[in-house]
């Protein structure tokens, strides 16, 4: 129960802090599950560990916003 509401509040985040509004509650939740996967890819690549909740949100922001901008080019 917590991973879902952890992956809704990161979707929610980044769709805030990309685009200025959320995406709606089963979007915000993808988003935050592929932005968390995303982000513990860049962040491995990078050499990075993310440690702890704040640590894991800020990790799965990042790879939320890299998928929102992804997508925004794509389409």
């Amino acid at each position: 129960m917590e991973g879902l509401i952890t992956g809704i509040v990161v979707g929610f985040i980044a769709s805030k802090i990309y685009s200025g509004s959320g995406k709606g509650c089963l979007i915000n939740l993808l988003l935050g599950i592929v932005g968390g996967w995303v982000g513990g890819r860049l962040f491995s690549w990078c050499g990075i560990t993310a440690t702890g909740l704040v640590g894991n949100i800020v990790m799965a922001v990042v790879g939320a916003i890299v998928v929102l901008w992804l997508w925004n080019k794509l389409t």
